[in-house]
């Protein structure tokens, strides 16, 4: 009798945990996609070295504007990683790829109010909306459930973050251990104006998408 209580405990939490998931999810909806008059993040087919270089000559005026700026790390991390790197420097966005050996995941990015509770919830909110897609064929419906599950987990899948602040404070978080890069925008840029592709912590050499002819784990 113990054994199938504490089986129903359990079954009854997992459920619990679903339904929370979702509900984040649905509350939190991508936003709508608006017509993008800059990017940050490297171009298919960029040199890495060259992207690290460029990323690197964004921060380094000596203004005191606040700028729009891409966090790409390596390794990935957890949402309590990255907002420890970011050490006070608003966070915008969260950026979420779950790793799969040989398998293409989604890249999702959640916006963020300036709370740290809403940053350390994202996983959730990424997590509720790969359950809300069936998927556009049978594989990419497993690898988007096997991703939902792992980032309601908490795994170490930040691969960025859309942060805001002055070159200086830019500059000091690109020196900080497990980030690659920090690109800026000119002050001037409009938040919701401009597109977001991190350099992943598996492109070393140049960019260009992995092999994606692995087999999707069960969870």
């Amino acid at each position: 009798m113990r054994d199938r209580a504490g089986a129903v405990v359990a079954v009854c939490c997992a459920l619990a945990l679903a339904a929370l998931v979702v509900v984040l999810g649905l509350a939190n909806p991508p936003r709508p996609v608006s017509i993008a008059t800059d990017r940050l993040g490297p171009d298919g087919g960029e040199a890495v070295s060259e992207y690290l270089d460029r990323a690197a000559d964004s921060v380094g005026g000596s203004d005191t504007d606040q700028h729009w700026a891409l966090v790409s790390l390596g390794p990935a991390a957890t949402v309590d990683q990255a907002y420890r790197l970011a050490d006070g420097v608003r966070i915008s966005q969260v950026l979420f790829r779950v790793p799969i050996d040989r398998v293409q995941t989604p890249l999702i990015v959640v916006d963020v109010p300036a709370d740290e509770a809403a940053v350390r919830r994202s996983p959730l909110v990424a997590a509720g909306r790969l359950q809300g897609s069936a998927g556009e064929w049978d594989r990419q419906a497993r690898i988007d459930a096997v991703s939902a599950g792992r980032l309601a987990d908490g795994c170490a899948c930040v691969v960025g973050m859309t942060v805001r602040g002055d070159l200086a404070q830019l500059r000091a978080l690109a020196a900080r251990p497990g980030v690659r890069a920090v690109e800026a925008l000119p002050a001037d840029a409009a938040y919701g104006r401009f597109a977001v592709t991190p350099l992943l912590p598996e492109q070393t050499s140049t960019v260009a998408p992995g092999p994606d002819d692995g087999d999707v784990p069960a969870r």
